[in-house]
C-alpha cells in the first residue's frame, strides 16, 4: 500500500476529479486451507459455488490511479468431499464485506484494463451446514472462533466507457484471509485456518462528477 501511495503521488492530477457509484454482482469460488489438513478437499473443481453482490464508490484525481471501496455481500465456505467413504459436507458463510482499493487503470479513452489492489474486513453474519460430515473428524464442524475477518485483495479486469451509457466493467479477484476461522493456540487443534475466495464480477458503473 506504500508502494502504490507513492505510485499515485507521483502521477498527473487531473483538472476535475473523477466520482463514480454503482452496484457489482457475481459468483465466487471459496476454500479453506486447514493446518492439519482436513480430509476430501484437494479438489479444487469440488470447491462451492456461490453469489456475491454490492455498490461500487471510486474517486480519482489521477490520471491513471484512484481509490474504490465497496460493501457488499459475499457468500464463502468449504466443502469436504469423498465419494469412497460416503460424505459430503458443505459450509456455508454469509458475509458482510468492505475492501478499501487502489485501482490503477490504463488503456485509451472508451476502453481500459486495470488493477485493484488492497486490504479488506469483512463480518460473518450467519453460518449453515448441509450434507453428511465425516465420522472420524469433528474439530471443524463447530461454530466458528472468529467472525470478524481481515486479510488481502487483488484484482485484474477490463471496462469499456461512455459518457452517456456510463461503465461496463468485468473484474477476476482473489482475496485471502489472514486471520484463522478458528483459535489456533498451542492447545488447539488447529494451527490455521484460513480462507481463499476468487470472484467473477460484473459491475456497471455511473460517473457523477
Amino acid at each position: 500500500m506504500l508502494l502504490a501511495a507513492m505510485h499515485t503521488a507521483a502521477q498527473p492530477r487531473l483538472e476535475q476529479p473523477e466520482m463514480f457509484v454503482g452496484a457489482y454482482g457475481g459468483v465466487t469460488a471459496s476454500t479453506v486451507f486447514f493446518s492439519p489438513r482436513v480430509g476430501g478437499m484437494s479438489d479444487l473443481l469440488q470447491v462451492p459455488i456461490g453469489p456475491n453482490a454490492g455498490a461500487v464508490f471510486r474517486y480519482g484525481a489521477h490520471k491513471v490511479c484512484a481509490v474504490q471501496v465497496e460493501i457488499g455481500y459475499a457468500q464463502r465456505g468449504w466443502r469436504e468431499y469423498s465419494k469412497t467413504d460416503g460424505y459430503d459436507y458443505r459450509r456455508t458463510l454469509h458475509y458482510i464485506q468492505v475492501p478499501l482499493l487502489a485501482h490503477i487503470h490504463f488503456g485509451g479513452e472508451h476502453a481500459q484494463g486495470f488493477v485493484n489492489i488492497g486490504p479488506q474486513i469483512a463480518y460473518c453474519l450467519a453460518s449453515q451446514e448441509s450434507g453428511t460430515k465425516q465420522t472420524a473428524s469433528t474439530y471443524q464442524y463447530r461454530t466458528i472462533d472468529h467472525p470478524f475477518d481481515w486479510g488481502a485483495a487483488g484484482g485484474l479486469g477490463f471496462y469499456g466507457m461512455h459518457r452517456k451509457a456510463g461503465v461496463f466493467q468485468l473484474e477476476v479477484r482473489v482475496h485471502y484471509s489472514f486471520n484463522s476461522l478458528y483459535n489456533n493456540s498451542r492447545a488447539e487443534h488447529f494451527a490455521s485456518s484460513n480462507a481463499l475466495t476468487a470472484s467473477l464480477n460484473f459491475a456497471y458503473l455511473w460517473q457523477i462528477r
